[in-house]
């Protein structure tokens, strides 16, 4: 008897021997939580919701005039607080969830199912993926509006919001970030949002101050921001909250975030001093307001190349996307004659389309970048180019779409006095300043 159970033991005991590899292997595979990763991430998604409120809200109401700066506020404020709601019903699962195909993904996270505190992203709880990219979805959905402030209906921007998140935000989200997205498998290369934010919202912007019109007295009657101050403010905090925006993008706290760190400190200074350089060569004073365009036109382009980029790459991309975006917003829209109030698409527009393409360069490590050793520009700038065109077909349809269902459910736009009075007054009963 003794000798069997010798020989089962040992029998047994050669068995568990031989499956340590494969236990091994299940626990090497098993998503563990890292706390440095997570701090990281919390602390990313609060700088990134910082950009929101307060930064936009008083980057955007600076510009406006005083009778429209709350109602500006307020817009953004209630546009991003829709945001997150649907996000966390139906637009993560959209965007990420599992199963759907290359545009958009299946429902089975609707209302975040099966999503838990022990759920795991990569090193991350689940719920703090969720929450970062939540943040995302919300302010892309408020840069839209820079178009359309001091003449739209506060009841406009929320329809239209809920349909252009809905057709149009998490498709592209999907479609670029997700593993089983179209863009994400061809190698289109957008980091932190050169296509899904910028090109997504500055060319949304101009489809719907189009089709809303331009407001009455443009382009004769002179309407500068009220406050440049508050603008300043605005910025200063909008790049503050982009290094969550850009750094955090790794999903990590890694090597890969100091590169996106270091491509947002210096190609946004270059976005910055440019501008101000370009408008002194075209006989003006560099201005405040020149600052403040330029760090976001730097902002913007080294968004989709925070990760893809070397530093002076980036020191490049922004000073180049920074004189495209001054000489769109100086000469293209007076020739054009469309009405972009916060000037959202002559600055996301256009600089995410320079981000985005300038990104198939300065990957190269030729130039300094991350790319691979055989790493082709010439194979790269044609993905890029065809993520770019594919955005803003869909952001222009969808735009298009969602802007008539709001004109046809609210009218779309205030009544003349009302602009008149300002949308403060007329559409809230309130006034920034008393």
């Amino acid at each position: 008897m003794n000798r069997k159970i010798l020989c089962g033991a040992g029998a047994l005991g050669a068995s568990l021997f031989a499956a340590m590899p494969a236990w091994a292997q299940d626990a090497a595979a098993t998503p563990t939580i890292d706390k440095g990763d997570t701090a990281w991430m919390l602390t990313s998604t609060l700088l990134v919701f910082l950009m929101i409120l307060p930064g936009l809200a008083l980057f955007y109401g600076g510009l406006t005039r005083s009778k429209n700066m709350l109602s500006t506020m307020t817009q953004i404020g209630a546009a991003a607080s829709l945001a997150m709601l649907i996000w966390v019903m139906y637009g993560y699962t959209m965007a990420f969830g599992e199963g759907g195909n290359a545009f958009v993904a299946g429902f089975g996270k609707a209302f975040l199912k099966g999503v838990t505190p022990d759920s795991v992203s990569g090193t991350i709880p689940e719920y703090v993926f969720v929450c970062f990219q939540m943040t995302f979805a919300a302010i892309t959905m408020a840069l839209v509006l820079g178009s359309t402030v001091e003449r739209i209906k506060f009841s406009a921007v929320m329809v239209f919001g809920l349909i252009w998140l809905t057709i149009v935000y998490f498709p592209i989200a999907h479609m670029v970030w997700a593993p089983t997205g179209y863009f994400f498998n061809l190698g289109a290369l957008d980091y932190a949002g050169g296509t899904v934010v910028h090109i997504n919202a500055g060319v949304s912007a101009l489809v719907a101050a189009i089709i809303l019109g331009k407001r009455k007295g443009f382009p004769n009657e002179p309407m500068p921001p009220h406050s440049l101050t508050l603008t300043f403010v605005g910025t200063g905090l909008l790049w503050v909250g982009w290094f969550g925006f850009n750094a955090g993008s790794a999903l990590s706290a890694n090597g890969a975030a100091s590169l996106a760190m270091i491509n947002t400190f210096v190609a946004t200074a270059s976005g910055g001093l440019f501008w101000m350089l370009t408008e002194r060569l075209a006989g003006h004073k560099g201005s405040a307001l020149g600052f403040c365009s330029g760090v976001v036109a730097g902002l913007v382009a080294v968004t989709p190349a925070a990760g893809n980029s070397g530093p002076f790459g980036a020191i490049v991309l922004g000073a180049v996307a920074s004189v495209i975006c001054f000489f769109a917003v100086s000469k293209l829209k007076p020739m054009l004659g469309y009405d972009d109030a916060l000037d959202a698409f002559g600055v996301h527009g256009i600089g995410g389309i320079v981000g985005a393409i300038g990104t198939g360069i300065v990957c190269s490590p030729a130039l300094g970048g991350p790319g691979k050793a055989d790493f082709s520009i010439g194979s790269q700038l044609v993905i890029q180019t065809e993520a770019v065109l594919a955005t803003i077909v869909i952001s222009t349809i969808g735009t298009v779409i969602a802007i008539f269902i709001a004109k046809a459910v609210t009218g779309l736009r205030v009544a003349p006095e009302v602009e008149l009075e300002g949308l403060d007054i007329g559409e809230h009963g309130e006034r920034a300043y008393n």
